[in-house]
């Protein structure tokens, strides 16, 4: 199935480094112009050095005015991708103020700001857009150590479902993918463990974890014109674990 992004501008969060970078290399073979944000320059560069049309954008996501600034000048954006995210993970009984703020900021309130900017200009243009944000099977299940976690990839999942509500009037669509485990580099260091590994493949029907194109390919898809009437899903790339 060919997927052409010819003519378009795509924006992708935490395109630095896993599916981000991924995702933003994918776009720019497609055709797109790509504008990719993260706030480390090192990664800008090497990213650079890989697609040299790239545009590159250093700001910290969990900077909301900064971020806007940053973004008044990079756009308009025909396409977008919310990618970055952190995750600390801590104990139900551990959790501290701190990294509870921290995650929500850049897994849900950043999400929220870049989607506004963005959105705003597709509106104003009146040429409409597609948003994905890039979710987790931790959305919809439980997962040890992972309370703040699993509720922000839940924030996200329903703020996606309310901006389709919103924005489906202005031809904007946003859908979000919803991975397993993603054998990205830090992926691979995290789940390395065999008994670890074990244990969560044994919940997943294909019995593997997700490849970094798995996801890029769905995220490829749900911003194309091939799912033209598509908007407000979320899509598990997990091998089934979530249907179990």
């Amino acid at each position: 199935m060919e997927i052409s992004f010819a003519g378009k501008h795509a924006l992708v969060t935490g395109a630095g480094k896993g599916i981000g970078r991924a995702t933003a290399c994918a776009l720019y073979r497609c055709g797109s112009k790509v504008t990719a944000l993260t706030r480390t320059q090192a990664d800008l560069d090497s990213l650079l050095l890989e697609c040299p049309s790239i545009v590159p954008l250093c700001v910290d996501l969990a900077d909301w005015g900064a971020t806007a600034v940053a973004l008044d000048n990079a756009g308009p954006f025909d396409l977008l991708v919310n990618n970055a995210a952190c995750a600390n993970l801590q104990p139900f009984l551990e959790v501290t103020p701190e990294k509870f703020d921290q995650s929500f900021s850049v897994n849900v309130k950043a999400v929220l700001n870049v989607s506004q900017i963005v959105a705003r200009s597709m509106k104003a243009r009146g040429s409409g857009g597609s948003i994905v944000n890039v979710s987790s099977q931790a959305s919809q299940c439980t997962l040890k150590d992972h309370a703040v976690y699993c509720s922000t990839k839940a924030a996200l999942d329903m703020l996606t479902k309310v901006m389709a509500l919103e924005l489906g009037p202005y031809q904007i669509r946003v859908n979000c993918v919803n991975p397993t485990v993603v054998m990205t580099e830090m992926g691979r260091i995290g789940w390395s463990d065999p008994e670890k590994a074990s244990a969560m493949k044994s919940r997943i029907p294909l019995g593997r974890f997700a490849e970094v194109e798995d996801v890029v390919n769905s995220i490829l898809f749900l911003l194309s014109d091939k799912s033209n009437m598509t908007s407000g899903a979320t899509l598990p790339v997990d091998g089934g674990f979530l249907c179990c």
